[in-house]
């Protein structure tokens, strides 16, 4: 691992993940995690501050960038949360089938190399009853902002550990298994090509 992708990488993830609209994204979202919860790519732990501990029977992050598990660590300490850090990626999770209550990805299918087989593989850990938390940023609607994801992604990805640009969030997850049963998408204050987001609620179809 080069000196890019061991430092400055992840403290740019870091910075971009924490900007104020993308935090107000997760403040929204994360408090409704319950159960047995299983955080995919989990990073930095930038989540974790909004947890709600009392609804938390226990709580696993999954993500194979060890240089970020530092910082996650940190950040579970200060929330006051126990969690187990575990670096693999996620289209082959360590769990049984109908593991958790909820399943949370949030700024992370633009990275998974094949996010469809991770996805699959999120259901599969869920319980019946289970829900998988989502905010994903992603290809926008519009046709000229489209053009632009397009063409810088190939420059991104090796800047931003892989990130893409123009995944199609909804498309992914009807792929992958599930059926949205709440969804809102919005521009966050932003340059558009990085900031259509995908936020909701999805359970397996």
């Amino acid at each position: 691992m080069n000196l890019y992708d061991r430092y400055l990488m992840p403290a740019l993830i870091d910075l971009c993940c924490g900007l104020k609209p993308i935090q107000a994204q997760r403040a929204a979202l994360i408090p409704r995690a319950r159960g047995d919860v299983l955080e995919i790519g989990i990073g930095t732990g930038r989540n974790l501050p909004f947890y709600d501990g009392a609804k938390l029977t226990s709580l696993q992050g999954l993500d194979p960038a060890t240089q970020m598990n530092a910082k996650a660590r940190g950040r579970a300490d200060a929330a006051g949360l126990a969690v187990e850090l575990i670096t693999l990626s996620a289209e082959a999770i360590p769990a049984p089938d109908a593991r958790y209550d909820t399943v949370v990805c949030t700024f992370t299918l633009c990275t998974i190399p094949d996010p469809i087989a991770a996805l699959h593989e999120m259901r599969r850990v869920l319980k019946p009853d289970g829900q998988l938390l989502f905010c994903e940023h992603g290809r926008a609607p519009e046709a000229s902002v489209q053009q632009w994801q397009d063409r810088l992604t190939p420059w991104w990805k090796p800047v931003a550990g892989g990130c893409h640009l123009n995944r199609d969030v909804p498309e992914l997850l009807r792929a992958g298994g599930f059926k949205a049963i709440e969804i809102e998408a919005q521009y966050l204050k932003g340059p558009k090509p990085w900031v259509w987001v995908t936020q909701g609620v999805a359970v397996a179809a």
